[in-house]
């Protein structure tokens, strides 16, 4: 019997395959192997969530960054510009760090086509973010031996340095792991997802990202502050991408959600947020009007509570946020962006968007 013609409507999407013969097993989500098969889709919304990183598309050429270089001439006082040339440091290698832990330790092991697809773009959005970076010390720093000196700050800056072992160290512990087909290794290669969602993306760039629109609160810096935005886009919807692999696995697998496990997420956070804090003492260090190393602290432990949570784990630090410029997220770049088409993207993102990330 001839099947029927079925008209083909780009809009719609991929058309849903027939119901598949029943199954007597379903792998998990870090079961060993290479699934290749979109088709039963077993995790359709990390197949969503690859749609909406797609519609969520920015260049670095689209960036003004005209106004930044007569402040940074003529209206940042010296500690501030300290401040600048610290935070720019920091991130011409920071994202290069989580790029590299993708591919090392992520792609290989989410066995999901679907999860994989949206590690592809999320790949892409990383190398975006250096150029971003790229493109600030090519504008910040014309120097080009304190440029150089800047790319080379996680060897030669204590503070970043420190901020650099930390991120080593969870990535090290991954990388030779071979099969997850214990419930050590699979505890093992969550740590290692979680750093790098809760502390490195979702507490390290947060804090960075303080920073910045503390700035922009003094109307300083508007270039830095209209990438940053699109930059915190990018690392919200890759740190709820990770919660929803971790969510995943604990459906699948709660055993491995033990207390052993959850002792070992609050270790992490506590050396994270001493890591963080010690970079903040550095570039605080010089007196930043309007900015203390107290509540910059304050703001770490609030913002690691946020982490908890998203993990399910009861706070641990119980403190608020002392940042008001913090509140202001709803500036108009970020609503359009969350609520309806964004008009300062090159692809606007229509239709509904969670975002509920507490800052």
């Amino acid at each position: 019997m001839a099947l029927a013609e079925v008209p083909f409507d780009p809009a719609a999407g991929p058309l849903e395959a027939p119901a598949a013969a029943p199954v007597t097993h379903r792998a998990n989500i870090l079961d060993p192997g290479f699934d290749l098969t979109l088709r039963p889709m077993r995790y359709p919304v990390f197949y969503e969530m690859y749609r909406d990183a797609i519609k969520n598309t920015w260049t670095v050429e689209e960036i003004d960054f005209s106004d930044d270089i007569p402040d940074l001439d003529r209206k940042l006082v010296p500690a501030e510009k300290h401040l600048i040339n610290r935070l720019v440091a920091f991130f011409a290698t920071g994202d290069s760090i989580v790029s590299n832990n993708l591919v090392l330790n992520l792609y290989q092991h989410i066995n999901a086509p679907e999860a994989r697809m949206y590690l592809s773009r999320q790949l892409y959005e990383e190398a975006l973010h250096v150029q971003f970076y790229l493109t600030l010390l090519d504008n910040y720093i014309p120097d080009m031996a304190e440029r150089e000196a800047a790319f080379t700050a996680i060897h030669s800056i204590p503070s970043i340095a420190k901020k650099g072992e930390f991120c080593f160290k969870w990535m090290n512990a991954a990388e030779n792991l071979g099969d997850l087909d214990t419930d050590e290794k699979r505890k093992t290669f969550l740590l290692n997802l979680i750093c790098f969602a809760a502390c490195i993306e979702g507490l390290f760039f947060f804090a960075a990202f303080a920073y910045v629109y503390f700035l922009r609160s003094k109307g300083l810096l508007n270039g830095l502050a209209a990438g940053t935005n699109w930059v915190f886009r990018d690392e919200s919807c890759h740190m709820n991408f990770a919660f929803e692999v971790i969510n995943t696995v604990r459906r699948e697998q709660p055993n491995l959600f033990d207390e052993d496990l959850s002792n070992r997420i609050y270790e992490m956070l506590d050396e994270a947020i001493e890591c963080e804090f010690q970079f903040a003492e550095d570039l605080l260090g010089q007196g930043v009007p309007g900015m203390s190393t107290a509540d910059t602290k304050q703001y770490l432990q609030f913002v690691a509570d946020q982490r908890l949570a998203q993990l399910g784990l009861d706070r641990r630090y119980n403190t608020t946020n002392p940042f008001g410029f913090m509140e202001l997220q709803d500036v108009q770049e970020v609503t359009n962006f969350f609520e309806r088409t964004v008009a300062a993207y090159q692809v606007g993102v229509e239709g509904d968007v969670a975002f509920d990330e507490e800052f």
